[in-house]
Protein backbone atom coordinates (compact mmCIF):
# COMPACT_ATOMS: atom_id res chain seq x y z
CA UNK A 1 0.00 0.00 0.00
CA UNK A 2 3.00 2.47 0.93
CA UNK A 3 4.34 1.91 -2.93
CA UNK A 4 1.26 2.78 -4.44
CA UNK A 5 0.68 6.22 -1.78
CA UNK A 6 4.54 7.55 -2.67
CA UNK A 7 3.85 7.94 -6.52
CA UNK A 8 2.94 11.17 -7.98
CA UNK A 9 -0.62 9.85 -8.46
CA UNK A 10 -0.41 8.91 -4.41
CA UNK A 11 -3.62 6.10 -5.17
CA UNK A 12 -4.98 3.44 -3.10
CA UNK A 13 -4.29 -0.06 -5.09
CA UNK A 14 -6.97 -1.34 -7.45
CA UNK A 15 -6.49 -4.76 -8.48
CA UNK A 16 -7.93 -5.26 -12.23
CA UNK A 17 -8.13 -8.60 -13.64
CA UNK A 18 -11.24 -10.37 -15.87
CA UNK A 19 -11.89 -13.81 -15.56
CA UNK A 20 -13.82 -17.01 -15.26
CA UNK A 21 -12.34 -20.20 -14.89
CA UNK A 22 -12.02 -22.00 -18.12
CA UNK A 23 -11.29 -19.31 -20.63
CA UNK A 24 -9.87 -20.09 -23.90
CA UNK A 25 -7.98 -16.90 -24.33
CA UNK A 26 -5.91 -14.93 -21.91
CA UNK A 27 -4.64 -11.87 -22.44
CA UNK A 28 -1.49 -11.11 -20.46
CA UNK A 29 -0.95 -7.38 -20.57
CA UNK A 30 1.42 -5.18 -18.63
CA UNK A 31 -0.47 -3.15 -15.62
CA UNK A 32 -3.50 -1.09 -15.79
CA UNK A 33 -3.63 2.48 -16.90
CA UNK A 34 -4.90 5.62 -14.83
CA UNK A 35 -8.20 5.33 -16.86
CA UNK A 36 -8.25 1.78 -16.21
CA UNK A 37 -7.69 2.37 -12.36
CA UNK A 38 -10.76 4.63 -12.37
CA UNK A 39 -13.04 2.18 -14.67
CA UNK A 40 -12.20 -0.97 -12.77
CA UNK A 41 -12.36 -2.68 -16.56
CA UNK A 42 -8.91 -3.63 -18.39
CA UNK A 43 -8.35 -1.70 -22.07
CA UNK A 44 -10.79 0.89 -21.14
CA UNK A 45 -8.77 3.24 -23.24
CA UNK A 46 -7.52 4.02 -27.24
CA UNK A 47 -4.57 0.57 -26.16
CA UNK A 48 -7.94 -1.83 -25.16
CA UNK A 49 -9.48 -0.28 -29.07
CA UNK A 50 -6.35 -1.12 -30.64
CA UNK A 51 -5.57 -4.27 -28.94
CA UNK A 52 -9.27 -5.41 -30.29
CA UNK A 53 -9.14 -4.69 -33.64
CA UNK A 54 -5.73 -6.33 -33.63
CA UNK A 55 -7.22 -9.33 -32.31
CA UNK A 56 -10.38 -9.08 -34.92
CA UNK A 57 -13.05 -9.02 -31.68
CA UNK A 58 -15.33 -6.41 -30.82
CA UNK A 59 -15.77 -5.17 -26.87
CA UNK A 60 -18.77 -7.83 -25.74
CA UNK A 61 -16.72 -10.93 -26.81
CA UNK A 62 -13.71 -9.00 -25.98
CA UNK A 63 -15.32 -8.48 -22.00
CA UNK A 64 -16.97 -11.90 -22.22
CA UNK A 65 -14.92 -13.79 -19.02
CA UNK A 66 -15.92 -16.95 -20.46
CA UNK A 67 -14.10 -16.26 -23.64
CA UNK A 68 -11.29 -14.41 -22.66
CA UNK A 69 -9.40 -13.89 -19.51
CA UNK A 70 -7.16 -10.71 -19.01
CA UNK A 71 -4.62 -10.44 -16.51
CA UNK A 72 -2.05 -8.29 -16.16
CA UNK A 73 1.68 -8.28 -14.69
CA UNK A 74 0.96 -5.82 -12.02
CA UNK A 75 -2.60 -6.31 -11.07
CA UNK A 76 -2.68 -2.61 -9.70
CA UNK A 77 -1.87 0.69 -12.10
CA UNK A 78 1.39 1.11 -10.67
CA UNK A 79 1.25 5.25 -10.69
CA UNK A 80 3.17 7.26 -12.09
CA UNK A 81 6.87 8.66 -12.03
CA UNK A 82 8.01 12.89 -11.17
CA UNK A 83 7.86 13.58 -14.58
CA UNK A 84 4.37 12.09 -15.53
CA UNK A 85 5.26 9.00 -16.86
CA UNK A 86 4.10 5.44 -16.43
CA UNK A 87 6.10 3.55 -13.24
CA UNK A 88 7.00 0.10 -14.95
CA UNK A 89 4.89 -2.88 -13.12
CA UNK A 90 6.20 -3.96 -10.13
CA UNK A 91 7.63 -7.49 -10.19
CA UNK A 92 5.86 -8.17 -6.35
CA UNK A 93 2.74 -8.44 -8.01
CA UNK A 94 3.29 -11.14 -10.33
CA UNK A 95 5.08 -12.81 -7.52
CA UNK A 96 2.59 -12.80 -5.11
CA UNK A 97 -0.66 -13.56 -7.29
CA UNK A 98 0.28 -15.18 -10.92
CA UNK A 99 0.78 -18.42 -10.21
CA UNK A 100 -2.79 -18.58 -7.96
CA UNK A 101 -4.27 -16.85 -10.95
CA UNK A 102 -3.34 -18.86 -13.73
CA UNK A 103 -4.25 -22.07 -11.44
CA UNK A 104 -7.69 -20.45 -11.04
CA UNK A 105 -8.17 -19.61 -14.74
CA UNK A 106 -7.14 -23.53 -15.91
CA UNK A 107 -4.71 -23.41 -19.11
CA UNK A 108 -5.73 -21.28 -21.92
CA UNK A 109 -5.61 -22.62 -26.00
CA UNK A 110 -4.19 -19.08 -26.60
CA UNK A 111 -2.13 -16.73 -24.71
CA UNK A 112 -1.61 -13.09 -25.95
CA UNK A 113 1.67 -11.88 -24.40
CA UNK A 114 1.87 -7.73 -24.58
CA UNK A 115 4.80 -6.10 -24.04
CA UNK A 116 7.92 -6.68 -22.60
CA UNK A 117 6.87 -7.81 -18.58
CA UNK A 118 4.75 -10.06 -20.09
CA UNK A 119 7.01 -11.68 -22.19
CA UNK A 120 10.09 -11.58 -19.72
CA UNK A 121 7.83 -14.03 -17.74
CA UNK A 122 6.37 -16.25 -19.99
CA UNK A 123 9.12 -16.51 -22.76
CA UNK A 124 12.32 -15.34 -20.94
CA UNK A 125 13.30 -13.09 -23.26
CA UNK A 126 14.51 -9.60 -22.96
CA UNK A 127 13.95 -7.89 -26.43
CA UNK A 128 10.22 -6.91 -27.58
CA UNK A 129 10.93 -6.27 -31.06
CA UNK A 130 13.04 -9.24 -30.97
CA UNK A 131 10.29 -11.78 -29.62
CA UNK A 132 7.77 -10.14 -32.02
CA UNK A 133 9.31 -10.68 -34.94
CA UNK A 134 9.89 -14.23 -33.76
CA UNK A 135 5.75 -14.77 -32.89
CA UNK A 136 5.92 -17.83 -35.32
CA UNK A 137 8.26 -20.18 -32.77
CA UNK A 138 5.08 -19.52 -30.37
CA UNK A 139 2.25 -19.76 -32.47
CA UNK A 140 -0.42 -20.79 -32.85
CA UNK A 141 -0.49 -21.47 -28.25
CA UNK A 142 1.04 -18.07 -27.97
CA UNK A 143 1.38 -14.85 -29.71
CA UNK A 144 4.16 -12.03 -28.11
CA UNK A 145 3.17 -8.58 -29.33
CA UNK A 146 3.92 -5.21 -29.03
CA UNK A 147 2.15 -2.81 -26.54
CA UNK A 148 -1.19 -1.23 -28.11
CA UNK A 149 -0.32 1.97 -26.89
CA UNK A 150 -0.11 5.11 -29.21
CA UNK A 151 3.37 5.23 -27.75
CA UNK A 152 4.55 2.27 -30.43
CA UNK A 153 2.60 3.70 -33.61
CA UNK A 154 6.05 4.64 -35.07
CA UNK A 155 7.49 1.13 -34.32
CA UNK A 156 4.16 -0.32 -36.18
CA UNK A 157 5.15 1.89 -39.12
CA UNK A 158 8.93 0.67 -39.22
CA UNK A 159 7.85 -2.96 -39.01
CA UNK A 160 4.76 -3.44 -41.61
CA UNK A 161 4.88 -7.21 -41.23
CA UNK A 162 3.24 -7.17 -38.28
CA UNK A 163 -0.07 -5.73 -40.13
CA UNK A 164 0.55 -8.01 -43.34
CA UNK A 165 1.66 -11.29 -41.39
CA UNK A 166 1.43 -11.71 -37.39
CA UNK A 167 -2.16 -9.79 -37.69
CA UNK A 168 -4.06 -12.17 -39.87
CA UNK A 169 -2.66 -14.89 -37.77
CA UNK A 170 -3.44 -13.80 -34.65
CA UNK A 171 -7.21 -12.76 -35.95
CA UNK A 172 -7.65 -16.68 -37.52
CA UNK A 173 -6.37 -17.83 -34.19
CA UNK A 174 -9.00 -15.69 -32.47
CA UNK A 175 -12.18 -16.55 -34.18
CA UNK A 176 -11.44 -20.36 -33.93
CA UNK A 177 -11.40 -19.95 -29.86
CA UNK A 178 -14.47 -17.22 -29.81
Amino acid sequence: MQRFRATATHHTPRPVVWFERGAKLLVVGQAPGMRVHESGRPFTDRSGDRLRDWMGLDAATFYDRERVAIVPMAFCFPGYDSKGSDLPPPAICAKTWRDQVMEEIGPPELTLLIGGAAQRWHLGTRNVSDTVAGWRDHAPRLFPLPHPSWRNTGWLKRNPWFETDLIPALRTRVKELT
